[in-house]
């Protein structure tokens, strides 16, 4: 009896897994990326809530506009920290209202904004390749005691 010789059924065998996997896969891995970065822009949106509330409230517990403006700076790099978020990518911008930061009564408002990298993009500083650009503020009242 004579081999017989493949049928159009047999020689398709097993392709539909192959075609399964190359095309989830295909499918998935940007479905994951995208997973990955807007937990990375979540995150950063967090970090600079907190870390312009946080400078506030110690911009204002200091003596001078000096010792307020470095304590602030501080905090901000503290809160960065906390979420993963490296403090080089982050800017901080005090404001007074009056001009005078320790007068009592005065509003000092901070603003913290942060760039958000890519994820898993190693040369993005060369193209400016960012995720988003995010910014928070935080006013606090100096008090009358301190």
């Amino acid at each position: 009896m004579p081999p017989s010789s493949p049928s159009g059924d047999d020689a398709e065998r097993g392709s539909a897994v192959v075609e399964f996997t190359f095309l989830s896969l295909l499918l998935m891995v940007p479905v994951v990326y995208f997973i990955i970065t807007i937990g990375q822009l979540q995150g950063g949106s967090f970090a600079v809530v907190g870390a312009a509330d946080q400078a506030a409230k110690v911009y204002v517990a200091q003596p001078d506009a000096a010792s307020g403006r470095a304590a602030a700076e501080q905090a901000v790099q503290l809160a960065l920290a906390d979420y993963g978020q490296p403090a080089g990518n982050a800017s901080l911008e005090t404001s007074c209202v009056p001009a005078d930061c320790t007068a009592a009564g005065s509003a000092v408002t901070v603003t913290v904004r942060l760039t958000v990298p890519l994820p898993f993009v190693p040369f993005s500083d060369a193209l400016r390749l960012d995720a988003g650009r995010l910014s928070a503020s935080a006013t606090q009242i100096v008090g009358r005691f301190r």
